[in-house]
C-alpha cells in the first residue's frame, strides 16, 4: 500500500517486519494527533505482513471497552486461544481467569503478560500484532500488552500499537520505542488531495490545504462536506473550532442526511461499539417502536460511513462515532443506553448501559455495578473495578454504602499506584456520614497520601491509632497489614525510640500467634534494636521449609534483612522467590531479589546477588517503584564497586540518587552513600570512601541512617584509618558497640569485631585479630578474607614475613574467587614484600557474562529447561535460547552439560 508522504516511517515499519520474520521481534508506539495517518500505517504493515507470509493479529479499540476487564487483549488473543492448553498451566490459568473462561485466583500484568508472549509464541508462524487505537485500550489489557512488548526478543513477533495524542493511555510510560506521525508537507498535502478530490475548485481546493494544514483525514474528508448534495461547504465550519471539531462537524453533517432510522441505527452503533449486527437492530426497533432490518444500516455503509465486518459495524474513523454520539440530545442517548442494556446478555455491558442510562440514585443499578466491579477483581483487571465502583457510589442511594463503595475504590487505587484517584475518592468519602467500621480505613488512607507521608517517623502516632481502631472494629489482620506497611516506611526514616516503642505496643496488642510472619516483620523494621534479638529468637525458630505462603517467606527474610542477619534472610528469600514466580507475583519478586541483592552483597555471593539486583532494577522500573529501584540501584553499585568497576558503581549510584532526591526519601540516600564508598575501597582510594560513608554516620546530613551504620562500620574504619581519622573510627565504634549488645545483629558483630581488630594498639592487635578470627565467619567470606589480609599486614610490618604468609594466601584466593579485583591485588603485593611471589590473576570467562547472563546459565545448569527458565524469568524460552547461544561462545563451551564446570561448580551432582 503506498501512502503519500510517509515513504521513511514506511521504510521503518517494513525493516521491523522483515527483521521480525527472521526472529529479531520488536515492539513500537505509533503517535500522532487524529487523522494523521495511523491507522493507514497499520494497515499497510498488515498488508506488508500478509506478503510476507506472517500472520496477522487485530484489534481496533472503542471507548466503551475502556471500562470493561479485558476487552481488548481477549479480542486481540481470541484467534489463539484454541491452542492455549500448550501453554505451562500457571499461563493458561491466567488467561482463562482473565478472560471469564475459568475460576482461579487473579492474575497480575506480568503472569498475563508472558501468557501473551506464550501464545504469539506459540502460534508456530511469525506473528504481527496491531493495536489500533490504543488509547481506549482498557488498563488491564494495556498492562499486559506492554509487559508483553517489553519482552519480544528473539521471537518472530512484531506488536504495533497507535495511540492518540492528548488522551491518556498506560502507553505513555511504557518505555517502549516511538514513532511520531507528523503533518504531511505541503507537496504531499497537495497530492493527496488532488488524487482524492481532482476536480475540486482551485480556491476551495487552497482553503481546504490551509484548513487541514497537513493533517491527511482533513484532506480526504473536508472536501466532502463541501459537495453540492452536502450544503455544510469548509466555509459553514468555524474557524475558531480545532480540526478535530471541525472533522466532527462534517462527518456529522453526512450522518445528518440518511434516513431518520438509520440515524437511529448508528447512534445505537456508536453507543456500543462492539455490538453484533442482530444486537444492533434490536436496540433499534427498541427505539423506533417499530422492527428494523439489519439492511437499515445500508445508506450509511452507501455514504462511507461504515463498514460491516463478520457482522460487526465498523466505523470508517473513531471520529465519526464521537460525532454521532455528540450530536445527539443527552435524552437520545439515555434511551440508546437504555435499550442497549435490555437487549444484551453479557452482565458487565450490560451493568454499564444501564448505568449511562441513568444520572438519578438508582441502587438497584449500583448493586449491579459492584457484580461488575467483583468479578474484574476477580480476574486481575483492577481499573476496571475502580470505575465500576466510582460509578456505582455514585448512583447510590444510601450515603453510607455510597461511602463503603468509594473507599472500596480507593484501597483497590492504593493497590494499582493510582494517586490522583486515590485522593479523588478519599476527598468524595469525607463529606459523607460514613459507617462506623469504614472511618479508620478512611483515616488510614488519608494518612498515608496525606502531605509528607514520606517521612513517617513523625507520623506514626496516628497511624497507630488507626490500627488499634481496626482492632476493635475486629479486624486485627488489616490492622497488621496496616502496621507493617507503616512501619517499612518508619524504617527508612530514622525514627526516635519513644516512636519505635509506639510502634511496637501498638503490634503486641494484636491478639495474633508470636510467629505469626507479618508480627516478626512489623516488629523487624520498627524495632531492630529494641525487638532486634527477639525477631533473631524467632526467626531462628521458624523453618523455611514449614511456610508454604511464599509472601510469608519474603516478609521473614526481609525482616532479617532489618536485623542485620543477611545470612538468615538468603534462605528465606531464596525459598519466596519460586513460589513468587509461579504465582505471577513479579512485583513480590522485585522485592525480594533487592533483599537478596543486598544480601549477597555482605554474605558474599556476589554472582548471584549481581543477577539479583539486576532483575530488581528491571522490574521495579517497568512498575515504577521509585524507592525499591533505588534500593536495587544501589545493591548494583556496591557490588560493581567492591568488584573495582568504578564507572558503573557510580552510574548506578547517581541514578538512585537522582530517583531519592525529588521524592523526599532521604534517609535512602544512605544506600547511595554506602555504595559509593565501597566503591571506593574497591579502587583503592580510602579518601573517596571515607567521604562517602561518614555522611551514613552523621546524624545532621541527609544521608545519616543508624541502622545503615551496622552494614558499614567496618568500612568505615578501614578507610578512616587509612586516611588517619582514627578519633572518628573509635567514636563510630564506641556509639555502635552499646548497640550491639541491645540487638544481637549478626552483621554488626562480624563488622565489629573487624574493626575493633583494625583499631587494637600493637600489643593487643594479634589476639583482637585472633578472636575476630575465631568468629563463625562462614556466612561472611569477603570479612574474613579482610581480616586476613589485614592480619598478615600486621604480622609483616612486624618483622614476622614467614607468619604473613599463609593469611595472605588465603586472602588472596579468596578475593580471587570473589572477583575483588584491588584487594587481591593488595594481596599479592604483601606477598611479594613477604618474599613470596603470586601469579597475576586472570579474569574468568564467566565474568564476561552479563547479570542476566549468569543468571539464564546458572538456572540452565541446575536443570531447568528453556521454557521453564523463561517462565521464571518472564521471557520467552526462543530469548533464553538465543541468551545460550551467547553463554557457550562467551564460555567457549558447547553443551548445557559443560555449564557447572564452566561455572566454576564442578561436575553436576547425579
Amino acid at each position: 500500500m503506498d501512502l503519500i508522504g510517509r515513504d521513511l516511517e514506511l521504510a521503518a515499519i517494513h525493516a521491523m517486519i522483515a527483521r521480525g520474520r527472521n526472529g529479531t521481534g520488536a515492539a513500537l508506539v505509533v503517535r500522532g494527533e487524529a487523522g494523521i495517518g495511523k491507522s493507514a500505517l497499520l494497515a499497510a504493515a498488515m498488508t506488508r505482513a500478509r506478503d510476507l507470509d506472517m500472520r496477522v493479529i487485530a484489534t481496533n479499540c472503542v471507548p466503551a471497552e475502556a471500562t470493561l476487564a479485558f476487552a481488548g487483549l481477549q479480542s486481540l488473543m481470541q484467534p489463539l486461544l484454541v491452542t492455549r492448553d500448550s501453554l505451562p498451566e500457571p499461563q493458561r490459568q491466567a488467561l482463562e481467569v482473565a478472560f471469564g473462561l475459568a475460576s482461579g485466583p487473579a492474575p497480575n500484568a506480568f503472569l498475563l503478560g508472558l501468557a501473551t508472549l506464550s501464545a504469539l509464541v506459540e502460534a508456530g508462524e511469525p506473528v504481527l500484532v496491531i493495536v489500533d487505537d490504543a488509547q481506549w485500550l482498557d488498563h488491564a489489557s494495556c498492562d499486559a500488552l506492554i509487559v508483553a512488548a517489553r519482552r519480544v526478543g528473539a521471537d518472530p513477533i512484531v506488536m504495533l500499537a497507535a495511540v492518540r495524542d492528548k488522551v491518556d493511555s498506560a502507553f505513555d510510560e511504557s518505555g517502549l520505542p516511538e514513532m511520531r506521525l507528523g503533518r504531511l508537507d505541503a507537496a504531499s498535502s497537495k497530492e493527496l488531495l488532488a488524487s482524492g478530490a481532482p476536480d475540486l475548485d482551485a480556491d476551495l481546493a487552497a482553503r481546504v490545504l490551509d484548513e487541514a494544514a497537513g493533517n491527511p483525514l482533513a484532506l480526504i474528508e473536508l472536501p466532502v462536506a463541501s459537495r453540492d448534495d452536502h450544503p455544510h461547504d469548509v466555509g459553514a465550519i468555524a474557524d475558531t473550532l480545532p480540526l478535530t471539531k471541525r472533522l466532527e462537524r462534517a462527518f456529522a453533517a453526512q450522518a445528518a442526511d440518511l434516513p431518520g432510522v438509520t440515524g437511529l441505527f448508528l447512534l445505537v452503533a456508536a453507543a456500543d461499539q462492539r455490538a453484533t449486527l442482530p444486537e444492533l437492530a434490536a436496540a433499534t426497533s427498541q427505539l423506533a417502536n417499530a422492527a428494523v432490518a439489519q439492511d437499515a444500516l445500508a445508506p450509511a455503509v452507501a455514504a462511507r460511513l461504515v463498514d460491516i465486518d463478520a457482522g460487526i459495524v465498523r466505523f470508517r474513523h473513531p471520529l465519526v462515532p464521537s460525532a454521532i454520539y455528540q450530536a445527539t440530545s443527552v435524552f437520545e442517548r439515555q434511551v440508546a443506553h437504555a435499550a442497549l442494556a435490555d437487549v444484551l446478555t453479557d452482565p458487565d455491558r450490560r451493568a454499564w448501559h444501564r448505568a449511562a442510562s441513568t444520572f438519578s440514585p438508582d441502587e438497584r443499578v449500583a448493586i449491579d455495578l459492584e457484580g461488575v466491579a467483583d468479578r474484574a477483581r476477580r480476574r486481575g483487571a483492577i481499573a476496571p473495578a475502580i470505575s465500576a465502583l466510582e460509578r456505582a457510589a455514585e448512583l447510590s442511594q444510601d450515603p453510607r454504602r455510597r461511602g463503603d463503595r468509594l473507599l472500596s475504590a480507593a484501597e483497590l487505587a492504593f493497590q494499582l499506584g493510582r494517586h490522583d484517584v486515590l485522593l479523588r475518592l478519599l476527598g468524595d468519602a469525607e463529606s459523607l456520614d460514613l459507617d462506623p467500621a469504614d472511618r479508620p480505613r478512611l483515616a488510614w488512607l488519608r494518612e498515608w497520601y496525606g502531605e509528607g507521608a514520606w517521612s513517617g517517623a513523625n507520623r506514626v502516632a496516628p497511624f497507630v491509632r488507626i490500627a488499634d481502631e481496626m482492632t476493635l472494629a475486629g479486624d486485627p489482620e488489616r490492622a497488621l497489614r496496616s502496621l507493617l506497611t507503616v512501619a517499612l516506611r518508619a524504617y527508612w526514616s530514622n525514627p526516635d525510640s519513644a516512636t519505635r516503642e509506639l510502634m511496637i505496643a501498638a503490634a503486641e496488642r494484636i491478639d495474633v500467634p508470636p510467629l505469626q510472619p507479618e508480627l516478626i516483620a512489623v516488629l523487624a523494621f520498627a524495632a531492630p534494636l529494641e525487638r532486634g534479638a527477639l525477631v533473631l529468637d524467632r526467626l531462628r525458630e521458624i523453618q523455611a521449609a514449614s511456610i508454604g505462603d511464599p509472601e510469608q517467606l519474603r516478609l521473614l527474610g526481609t525482616a532479617a534483612t532489618a536485623v542485620g542477619a543477611w545470612d538468615l534472610a538468603t534462605p528465606f528469600l531464596l525459598a519466596a522467590i519460586p513460589g513468587l514466580r509461579a504465582e505471577g507475583r513479579l512485583g513480590l519478586v522485585a522485592y525480594a531479589q533487592v533483599s537478596l541483592g543486598m544480601a549477597g552483597l555482605f554474605t558474599g555471593s556476589w554472582a548471584h546477588a549481581r543477577s539479583a539486583a539486576e532483575e530488581a532494577i528491571r522490574l521495579n522500573r517497568e512498575a515504577s517503584r521509585p524507592t525499591w529501584l533505588a534500593a536495587g540501584l544501589a545493591a548494583a553499585a556496591g557490588l560493581d564497586g567492591l568488584k573495582g568497576d568504578g564507572a558503573s558503581a557510580e552510574t548506578l549510584a547517581a541514578e538512585a540518587e537522582a530517583v531519592l532526591l525529588p521524592i523526599g526519601a532521604h534517609p535512602m540516600l544512605a544506600l547511595v552513600q554506602a555504595a559509593r564508598g565501597l566503591a571506593g575501597l574497591g579502587l583503592g582510594r580510602p579518601d573517596v570512601a571515607f567521604e562517602h560513608l561518614r555522611r551514613v554516620f552523621d546524624p545532621a546530613d541527609i544521608a545519616f541512617h543508624g541502622f545503615v551504620r551496622h552494614w558499614v562500620i567496618g568500612d568505615f574504619v578501614d578507610a578512616a584509618i587509612r586516611t588517619d581519622r582514627i578519633g572518628e573510627a573509635r567514636g563510630a565504634v564506641g556509639d555502635l558497640e552499646q548497640e550491639l549488645g541491645e540487638t544481637r545483629s549478626p552483621l554488626l558483630r562480624v563488622n565489629l569485631a573487624f574493626a575493633k581488630a583494625l583499631l587494637a594498639a600493637d600489643d593487643e592487635a594479634e589476639e583482637r585479630f585472633q578472636t575476630a578470627l575465631a568468629e563463625d565467619l562462614v556466612a561472611w567470606p569477603f570479612v574474613r578474607a579482610r581480616l586476613l589480609l589485614a592480619y598478615g599486614e600486621w604480622l609483616r610490618r612486624h618483622r614476622r614475613a614467614s607468619d604473613s604468609r599463609r593469611p595472605l594466601r588465603v586472602a588472596r584466593e579468596a578475593f580471587d574467587a570473589l572477583g575483588a579485583t584491588w584487594w587481591g591485588g593488595r594481596a599479592r603485593t604483601e606477598l611479594r614484600a613477604s618474599g613470596e611471589t603470586s601469579q597475576r590473576r586472570v579474569s574468568g570467562a564467566v565474568e564476561q557474562l552479563t547479570p542476566q547472563e549468569a543468571q539464564v546459565a546458572r538456572m540452565a545448569a541446575e536443570g531447568l529447561s528453556n521454557r521453564e527458565i523463561g517462565d521464571q524469568l518472564y521471557l520467552s524460552h526462543r530469548t533464553i535460547a538465543f541468551h545460550l547461544h551467547q553463554i557457550y561462545a562467551k564460555l567457549e563451551i558447547t553443551s548445557r552439560a559443560q555449564l557447572h564446570i564452566a561455572l566454576g561448580d564442578g561436575p553436576p551432582s547425579s
